[in-house]
């Protein structure tokens, strides 16, 4: 059986909301696996969905730019926050996102580009040598329309274009581009409180559909209810996730009532020209990556052989 420590329960805990006990209870059940442990927390009803989000460690920057109506995303990432706010680095996230708003989403193709007399890949070398830090170009994102706008966001900007969210709206239309600049930047600052999980609900995952219905299975099942009242039971609370995830269902988050459909279409209305959203893209800094923190008074314990309490 895997060894449970305080850190382990402590991070539970934070990415679940569930209690101490509760935490270590499900990490025993499920051998130490994070993920496993989450889901035996759901299936007791005693957290609610992870989102992505919750996993956020690595530091670095998330770029965007946007020309005429296209517009691209990079994330390239660091060890440290200090080496974001450093001016040759954020130099580089600027001339890679451009890089990128040329050439498109390919990362080897970004890193052979050239890059003020060398490639894209050279530069990044020569910046971890210079800075000192370990340095990862990521992943980039492109979007475009034949007619309309894309519109860029950054969530708590740390320089222009620069921050730990960013995100692209993609609006295809004949309106006025003030009036689709002024959708887009409410779409996206949805998007970025919001954190859809794909665009329309045929886009999702269907690895994480069944994950859910799985989820949603064994909490029902525990019901005692016969079962096709079950079966009920587990589409109901699918059909719930996939409304919840994918953009176009959500509610939006400025009144909590209105399907961001229904935001499109009413700004249509009164753009005077019917408004399509084809495409997002959400970038969260360090989204997926589990970096290993170091606790310095969990180690001290237990170098001098003292258990730390959870």
């Amino acid at each position: 059986m895997a060894d449970i420590t305080a850190a382990m329960v402590k991070d539970l805990r934070e990415k679940s909301g569930a209690g101490m006990m509760d935490c270590k209870k499900a990490l025993g059940e499920a051998n130490g696996d994070m993920d496993a442990a989450m889901d035996w927390l759901r299936t007791k009803g005693l957290a609610a969905a992870a989102k992505k989000s919750s996993r956020t460690a690595a530091e670095g920057l998330v770029g965007v730019e946007v020309q005429g109506t296209r517009g691209a995303a990079v994330e390239v990432n660091s060890e440290t926050d200090f080496v974001a706010k450093n001016d040759q680095f954020q130099a580089f996230v600027r001339d890679v996102t451009s890089v990128a708003l040329e050439l498109g989403d390919d990362i080897a193709t970004i890193k052979g580009a050239p890059l003020g007399g060398k490639t894209v890949e050279e530069v990044l070398t020569n910046n971890i040598a210079t800075i000192g830090e370990n340095q990862t170009l990521r992943r980039a994102k492109r979007l475009q329309v034949s007619q309309g706008a894309v519109v860029p966001y950054v969530h708590n900007a740390q320089a222009p274009g620069l921050g730990k969210i960013g995100v692209l709206v993609a609006l295809e239309s004949e309106a006025a581009t003030d009036k689709l600049e002024a959708l887009g930047k409410q779409l996206a600052m949805h998007i970025a409180a919001a954190f859809p999980l794909a665009l329309n609900e045929e886009d999702l995952d269907p690895a994480i559909i069944e994950r859910e219905r799985a989820i949603a299975q064994e909490k029902a099942a525990e019901s005692g209810k016969p079962a096709d009242i079950v079966a009920k039971m587990v589409e109901g609370n699918v059909a719930k996730y996939k409304k919840e995830n994918a953009l176009v269902s959500q509610l939006f988050v400025m009144d909590g009532k209105t399907k961001i459909s229904d935001v499109v279409a009413a700004a249509g209305k009164e753009a005077g020209a019917p408004i399509k959203l084809v495409d997002y893209v959400r970038f969260q800094l360090g989204e997926g990556i589990e970096k290993e923190e170091s606790d310095f008074a969990a180690e001290v314990a237990a170098a001098s052989g003292v258990k730390q309490p959870a």
